[in-house]
C-alpha cells in the first residue's frame, strides 16, 4: 500500500493532557511535563484552549512563549494546520502573532488567514478597557484587539531556548538543523531506532523520502560512531 502524508494533529487532547503538553514544550504551568510532545500539535490545541474557551492565562503565556521561541517553529505545517480550522477567531489569532512577528517572513501566508474585522480577545469590555489601558502593543494593527492590562507578558513563563534545547529532543534538532520535518525525523528516530521508513515518516509527520534519507544519514552516523579511527592521514 502507498504511503500516504497527513499533516493534520490527532484528536484533541484531554484538558490535563494539553496542560502536560504544553509544559513540555516550555510554558510554565502548574503541571507534570509532557515527554517532548509535539510542539505544532501542542501550540495549535493551546490557541484552540485560549480563543475557543476564553483562556487569557493559556493565551498570555502562548504569545510570550511564541516571541521566544518562534524562530525554531515548523511555519510550513502550522500554516497548514491553521488553515484548515474552522474558527475564525484562532485563524485570527495566528495571523495576530505571525504580523507581530514580520520580521520571520516564513510565516508571510498565515498573515491571509483571517479577512474581516478584528477580533477582541475579550468577550465583554473591550471598549472600555482599551479607553483605560491602551492597546497590547503586541497586537496594534493586526487582527486581535486587546487591551493593554489583559495579557501578562513575564520571560520567566517560558523556558529559554538553552532549557528548552536541552529537554526537548526535537526541539533541539531544529536548533542544530533548522526548523524541519528532517530535523523531527532525526529527532523520532534517535529515539527510536528500529521505526521503519513509513513508520518515522508519521512520527515525524514527514514525506517518505524525508523519512528515508534520514534512515540512510542516522546510518551513516551510527556506523562512524563504531568505527576504530585509523591511524593513516589522508
Amino acid at each position: 500500500m502507498a504511503f500516504s502524508r497527513v499533516l493534520d494533529p490527532p484528536s484533541r487532547p484531554e484538558p490535563d493532557v494539553l496542560t502536560s503538553d504544553m509544559v513540555g514544550i516550555g510554558m510554565g504551568f502548574a503541571s507534570p511535563s509532557g515527554l517532548e510532545p509535539n510542539i505544532e500539535d501542542t501550540l495549535f490545541f493551546a490557541s484552540l484552549a485560549a480563543m475557543e474557551e476564553d483562556d487569557l492565562r493559556v493565551l498570555a503565556i502562548l504569545t510570550t512563549w511564541f516571541g521566544v521561541h518562534h524562530a525554531w517553529v515548523n511555519a510550513d505545517r502550522l500554516i497548514r494546520i491553521v488553515g484548515s480550522c474552522e474558527s475564525a477567531r484562532v485563524r485570527a489569532l495566528w495571523a495576530a502573532l505571525s504580523s507581530w512577528q514580520r520580521s520571520d517572513h516564513r510565516f508571510a501566508r498565515m498573515h491571509a488567514l483571517h479577512k474581516g474585522p478584528r477580533i477582541d480577545v475579550l468577550a465583554t469590555g473591550t471598549e472600555f478597557q482599551l479607553r483605560r489601558h491602551g492597546e497590547d502593543p503586541r497586537f496594534e494593527g493586526t487582527p486581535i484587539r486587546a487591551p493593554a492590562n489583559v495579557l501578562r507578558d513575564r520571560p520567566a513563563d517560558v523556558l529559554d531556548p538553552a532549557d528548552l534545547a536541552r529537554r526537548h529532543r526535537a526541539y533541539r534538532y531544529r536548533v542544530m538543523i533548522g526548523p524541519s520535518y528532517r530535523a523531527d525525523a532525526w529527532a523520532a528516530l534517535e529515539a527510536k531506532p528500529d521505526l521503519s521508513a513509513t513508520a518515522l515518516a508519521r512520527a515525524a509527520y514527514a514525506s517518505f523520502a524525508t523519512a528515508w534519507n534520514v534512515k540512510r544519514e542516522y546510518a551513516i552516523v551510527t556506523a562512524a560512531r563504531h568505527r576504530p579511527r585509523s591511524l593513516q592521514t589522508w
